[in-house]
Order: structure tokens, then sequence, then C-alpha cells
């Protein structure tokens, strides 16, 4: 069925809007328009026939055949391919990069740097030729989106994402489900889900059967609370499509609903199945972080060290094994991976975890500096549509103001109430005092009947804690344990704050004895 929406897609040829038009649509200039238009797809421009598309899709399928030919399945179900060696040792044929990471974008999983610059390079010569090629206009938005997530660059390229992906619908208004998908996975990057909603739902009427419009429909649902709108978007896009970006979106959907077990054989499922080292080494970096909320340090960091031998650029994998390398005891190696990570990667959640970091060390100027850095990215980000008001509140709960965490996150969780803005609002109005209001929002993050499922230890932490302060001691010392036992390295920070919190709360005190 993608082929078919494909072959339909390319027999449609462009209307010929002029660059100035498309710059108008974009806001800017139009040679400044065509200048910032990244890259596109594997995919040509919709002016060839369709004997010629034909061919190259049959292409394509020898490729990705030819490429799979040389693969090796090393220890804990990794599958590797060796470039350029085919069954019998001759070099198989190999696309060109701006054809895989036009492949990766399409189907929304991850894609080398590299090869997302050719990409852009490649669309971005297209749309000067051809103004009015929408797929290369969408395409290109798609993989402005790519790098900027890859790179932390958000503040350049998220705006010329945006205006790639509306030059595109003005090219093609109608039909165009690869602008409105990619404007879906925009919002969802920005943490605008009320938006994302809106695009997704607009792809999806555009184009029923376009599976890869359903992982920005799981995403934006998930992040307004509806979990079971999540699921069923999972089951719709499983209905539709398999393979290993299926996978990976279903552990996702798995994790949020505390399936901890069906989440990590579905990313074993799609790092086994990944095609290129990119995505393989994007779905190990996940099943790393679901070690390390499953209290496994030592596998999380094997999950992240082999991401990070096949994708040098998997920052979040060099982030995770920070994270991993400091329950394990080893403090300078942490500290140099997260350094690197940020180096890399600048984002606010990476300054906030090293922050912290140096502040269980006792070391509370270098602390400072990260979290003066942490708030000098948010603002960075604000400036391409980013929404950081979570994470601020976050920080500013346990480090700065909390009456302003309160603000930040009651407006957050009146536009959209996720469970993770319900923890966050909880825990922040217990720093601000208020623990009657505080335990209603700890206890929706962690109701598991209602929608609370994931498995978290920072979550059950919060509301043990806020449990204690109103005088419930029973439910705290549970949660306290619960939370140790889910992850007892969950924060080299709060992790030893909670054990001496159980501690403090002593043993469980024996039933009382029935009267006679």
């Amino acid at each position: 069925m993608e082929n078919e929406e494909r072959a339909a897609e390319e027999r449609t040829a462009p209307d010929g809007t002029p660059a100035e038009a498309l710059a108008a649509a974009a806001g800017e200039p139009a040679a400044q328009a065509v200048d910032e238009a990244a890259a596109g797809a594997a995919e040509e421009g919709s002016g060839e026939g369709e004997e010629a598309s034909a061919v190259r899709r049959r292409r394509r399928r020898r490729l990705v055949v030819g490429s799979l030919a040389g693969c090796l399945v090393l220890g804990g179900g990794v599958l590797v391919c060796l470039p350029g060696e085919g069954p019998s040792g001759h070099g198989a044929p190999v696309a060109a990069p701006g054809a895989q990471a036009g492949s990766a974008v399409r189907a929304g999983v991850a894609a080398a740097l590299p090869e997302l610059a050719a990409l852009i390079e490649e669309r971005e010569r297209a749309v000067r030729e051809r103004p009015g090629d929408a797929r290369s206009w969408a395409v290109l938005g798609t993989a402005y989106l790519e790098q900027g997530r890859r790179t932390a660059e958000v503040a350049v390229l998220y705006p010329k994402a945006e205006r790639a992906l509306r030059a595109s619908l003005k090219a093609r208004p109608r039909g165009n489900a690869d602008a409105l998908g990619g404007l879906a996975a925009l919002a969802n990057a920005r943490r605008d889900f009320p938006a994302a909603l809106r695009w997704g739902e607009a792809a999806r009427k555009e184009a029923p059967k376009r599976w890869t419009t359903y992982p920005q429909l799981i995403d934006a649902y998930t992040g307004m609370g509806d979990y079971k709108k999540a699921l069923k978007a999972l089951d719709a896009m499983t209905a539709l499509h398999s393979g290993p970006a299926v996978r990976g979106r279903a552990a996702g959907v798995y994790w949020d609903r505390g399936r901890r077990e069906d989440a990590q054989a579905a990313l074993a499922d799609a790092a086994v199945g990944a095609v290129s080292p990119a995505e393989q080494a994007a779905w190990l970096e996940r099943a790393g972080q679901l070690a390390w909320e499953r209290g496994e340090p030592q596998d999380a960091l094997r999950h992240f060290q082999e991401a990070v031998q096949l994708d040098p650029d998997q920052r979040a994998a060099q982030a995770g094994q920070g994270r991993a390398l400091a329950a394990l005891g080893r403090t300078t190696e942490a500290l140099s991976a997260y350094r690197v990570a940020l180096e890399r990667q600048p984002l606010p959640q990476y300054a906030l975890e090293l922050g912290e970091l140096y502040e269980s060390l006792g070391l509370a100027q270098a602390a400072r500096v990260q979290y003066d850095r942490l708030r000098a990215l948010v603002r960075q980000e604000s400036a391409g549509g980013v929404d950081g008001e979570l994470t601020l509140g976050r920080f500013e709960a346990d480090h700065g103001d909390p009456a302003s965490a309160v603000r930040r996150l009651r407006a957050e969780w009146r536009r959209q109430p996720g469970v993770a803005v319900a923890d966050a609002l909880g825990w922040a109005l217990h720093r601000a005092g208020d623990d009657e209001a505080a335990l209603r929002f700890a206890s929706i993050a962690t109701d598991r009947v209602h929608g609370g499922a994931v498995y978290s230890a920072p979550y059950m932490h919060h509301l043990a804690v806020i449990e204690r302060a109103l005088g419930k001691d029973g439910p705290a010392r549970r949660h306290l344990q619960e939370a140790l036992r889910i992850n007892p390295n969950f924060s080299p920070l709060f992790g030893p704050a909670a054990r001496a919190a159980l501690a403090g709360l002593g043993e469980e005190p024996p039933p009382a004895e029935l009267p006679d």
C-alpha cells in the first residue's frame, strides 16, 4: 500500500507554483527560501514517468537484499552489517548516502548525520531547480527536523523545517500527507502536542493507510495523556505495516503502559531488523534506556556502548553511558561521557543530569555552571519553537524557585496533561509546600489503572516523599521500597535521599493483635 501511495504521488506533476509564491508561504524572500530549503528524499521529483519510478523501486529492493547479505549476528542478538561484503566476499551494491537517509527519514527512523547532510544537499538542489516539487520540499523539511534533533541546533533547523514543509503544502495543498505528517513530527519535537494532534489527524484524513502517520499520532496522544487512543493508533499502525520501525514504536507504547518485558522484546526485534547502523544504534540506545529504568546499569552500559560503536554521533547513548557509569561508581568516566554528549548535542536534560552529578559529589560551583547552562539551552531551544516548560519546571522545583515551577507546570497541565507533567507538577507543589494538592498529581502519575502505568523510580519516589510529608508512613514506606526496587540508582542526588528516607521510616510495624 505504501508503494501504491508513493507511485500515485509520483504520477502527480507539480503545479508549477513560482518560487516567489513558495517564499511567501514560507514567510521569507524567494532566494532565501530556496537556499534554506533543505534536502529531500531518495525519491526523485514528481515529474518522472511511472516506468522510471518502478525501475527505481526494483533497484532499491535489490540493494536492500544485497546489503543484508553481509550481516553477522553478534552476542546479545545484535545484527551488524559489514559494508561491501556479500555472501561470497564480493562487494554488494550500497545505496547512495542521500538515498539511505531519504528512506530513513520517510520511515521516521534515525539517519546518520553525514547521510543526512548529503540528503539535504540533494534536496536543496532539487527545490532550486524545481520550485514546485512538493515531495522534495516535504523531504527537505523532514530532513532538517531530523538533523536538528540529532545536533540540537533547533533554533536554526526547526524554523527551516517548518518553512520547507509549509512550502510543500503551498505547492500541493491537497493529498500532501508527507508535509502534514512532517508538520506533526515537528510539533511533537517541539513538545506542542495539541498542534501535533491536529497535523497528524489531517495527515491521516488525507491518507488513512499511510502507516508513517501513526507514530506521530502515538506521540501526540501520549503527550496529551490519552493512552487509550495511543494504543489504538499502535493497533492501526501494526495492521498496516510491520518491520523494525513499527516494533520500535510499539516498544515505546509498551514502555509507557508498564509492559517492560514486551518493550524489551520489541526493541530487540527492532535492533536486529534495522537496515542501517544509525537506525540500529538508535534502537540499542532505547534498549539501554529501558535497562537503566529496570535498575540494570551494567546491561544499560553495554547497550549504550554498542550504540556508540555503531554510530559515533549517537549522543543520547553517550549521555546514557554517563548515567550508567555514575551508577557503577565510575565517576570520572561518567563526567567525561556527559561532557562529550553536551559538547556535540547540547540538550538541557544532559546539563541537568551533569549538574546533579556534580552536586552529588559536593561540587556546588560546577553544578551551578551546568544549571546556568541549562537555562541558556532552554532559551536557545525556545527560539526554535520548543516548549521548555516541563524541563524548566522540573529544574526550578529542585534547584530554583518552586513557586515559579508550579506556575509553569499548571499552565502546561492545562494545555497538555500528560503523565510526565502530572509527576512534575505534583513534585513542584510539594516543594512549594502544598502537599495535599501535590498528592493528587503524584497519584495520577503512578495510577496504573487510569493511565499512569509508567514503571518509574523517580515518580514512585516523588509519591512516597509527598505521602511521608502528609504523615502517611505506611504508603510512603511501600512506595520508597518500590522506587528502590525498580532502580536503586535512579539518581546520584535523590537515590541516596530515598534510601535515607526509607531508613528514617524504620521497619513496618507488626499488625495489631486481634482481640480475643
